[in-house]
């Protein structure tokens, strides 16, 4: 039996790990067993060398068989970034998962503090005033009631308290920037998830086959942000029925302009729900634009249309009937109910 000093001079020497030794070596972490200094290396030592898809695969089995989950309606989906992508965005998934639930399609939201914005997920909904620090019994209530519910990472993965401090004191992403986002606490089969880098759009997808997910879309955006952009192309690996392929999208493919960079920079929590409250109230602009894209593929990966142009409207429709903005009332009521 290898021990994690074992592992820890593996990865250094520039070998990957086995899926069993990956399984071992995060079992370890996650219990708490290795010492700061010896989760610094080893991290340290994954990023240098480049995290294996067996090593990605391996920290999200630990990371899923640990987690507090959730129960939610058959067809949820996540619609969910890494961070880490320093682009100082608007909440844009965030946005987009409100949309997307008003088209009628569960969405399981997972989600944290800000990584690389002033304002993350779990920040931009608390100042829209939803309750965030809820039992799974309350989410789950959400789920059925509005048709959304948000998962707050640190009350479902508990085991994240022995990486903390040292991911805090290196500062800088890890292979536990990849792991929350494919750690759903609903146990979704369905995702939208963004990557803070393009060499991870396939790789993810081949890592969620092999944790079984049904249909997922992995994206990075030409201008680095682990969203679906306006500003350029997307690159994008689709996991459907077993299969995966790569192909790139733009805005001009579904009549979206193209966007500048600045014209998504977002601000402090209470800048961006006031941003994502003026979208929801109908605004035209290149945040409302973006959340359109984004949502179009969350909708292709429900299985809700059969293409983003097709998205593209119903999520325009979703906004402009109020059904959006509804389902935002109806999650801050649920939650605090």
């Amino acid at each position: 039996m290898s021990t994690f000093k074992d592992f820890i001079a593996k990865v250094a020497d520039g070998h990957e790990l086995t899926l069993d030794e990956a399984r071992e070596a995060f079992d370890v972490i996650l219990s708490g067993s290795a010492t700061p200094s010896q989760l610094g290396g080893f991290l340290m030592a994954l990023r240098v060398r480049g995290e294996s898809i067996a090593e990605v695969t391996g920290a999200v089995e630990n990371m899923r068989a640990k987690m507090l989950p959730v129960s939610a309606p058959a067809g949820a989906i996540d619609i969910v970034g890494t961070g880490g992508d320093n682009s100082g965005s608007y909440n844009i998934s965030t946005c987009t998962a409100i949309v997307v639930a008003g088209c009628g399609v569960p969405v399981a939201k997972h989600g944290n503090r800000s990584l690389s914005s002033k304002s993350g997920s779990a920040e931009a909904l608390a100042e829209l005033g939803i309750n965030i620090d809820i039992s799974p019994d309350k989410i789950s209530e959400c789920l059925h009631k509005a048709g959304i519910g948000f998962m707050f990472a640190p009350l479902h993965h508990a085991a994240m308290k022995h990486v903390g401090p040292t991911r805090m004191e290196l500062g800088t992403r890890t292979i536990f920037n990849l792991l929350g986002p494919l750690s759903n606490p609903a146990g979704v089969k369905r995702q939208m998830v963004g990557v803070f880098a393009r060499k991870w759009v396939e790789p993810i997808a081949h890592s969620l086959k092999e944790l079984g997910s049904e249909k997922v879309w992995v994206v990075h955006g030409s201008d680095g942000m682990d969203e679906i952009t306006t500003t350029g192309p997307t690159f994008v690996s689709e996991l459907n029925n077993g299969t995966i392929r790569s192909f790139e999208i733009s805005p001009a493919d579904v009549g979206l302009p193209v966007a500048e960079a600045g014209d998504l920079k977002g601000g402090l929590p209470s800048e961006n729900a006031e941003a994502l409250r003026a979208v929801l109230g109908g605004a035209k602009n290149a945040y409302r634009d973006i959340v359109l894209f984004n949502a179009a593929a969350s909708l292709i990966v429900a299985d809700k249309v059969a293409d983003l142009k097709e998205g593209v409207e119903l999520a325009a429709r979703s906004i402009d009937d109020g059904s959006a903005a509804y389902t935002l009332e109806k999650l801050v009521a649920a939650s605090n109910g």
